[in-house]
């Protein structure tokens, strides 16, 4: 790469990163045409709902691990009676 390529790249890139991301969700043109969830989305901030799901995940994890592990104290409970 010369000297000119660079410089002409420095003064070509662009900032990503404030453009791409808002504080307000962007997914509809028309809010008000929507469903109930969406125009609930769309009133609140974004951080509320990445926060929200993000809940969601976690507590589908958590309900999922205490399953498996009632599951496998069953198990163990009868592998430990039928060696009895």
């Amino acid at each position: 790469m010369n000297i000119k390529s660079v410089k002409d790249f420095s003064q070509t890139a662009v900032d990503t990163l404030t453009s791409s991301y808002s504080d307000k969700w962007e997914g509809v043109d028309d809010p008000e045409s929507t469903s109930v969830f969406i125009q609930f989305m769309s009133s609140n901030d974004l951080i509320f709902v990445v926060l929200g799901v993000s809940l969601i995940i976690w507590f589908v994890l958590l309900f999922f691990i205490i399953r498996v592990d009632r599951k496998v104290s069953n198990l163990e409970k009868t592998v430990e009676e039928d060696t009895k």
